[in-house]
């Protein structure tokens, strides 16, 4: 299997869990639970990543 390059870009498009879970500051559990909750979830194969932009909306309308 072939690795992930790591490239440096300013804003990402969609992340795998752990990134989201630092971006959220918050567990794993948590994240994908935002995640799914937003209908941020990208399947390609067995890679699961979220989309950033639908998790920021998500979290902007459910801001009090």
């Amino acid at each position: 299997m072939r690795q992930t390059k790591l490239r440096e870009v300013d804003q990402m498009l969609a992340v795998d869990i752990d990134k989201l879970a630092g971006m959220l500051s918050c567990g794993q559990a948590t994240a994908r639970k935002i995640g799914e909750d937003a209908e941020a979830r990208i399947a390609i194969g067995r890679r699961v990543l979220y989309s950033v932009n639908k998790v920021e909306k998500y979290l902007d309308e459910i801001a009090i």
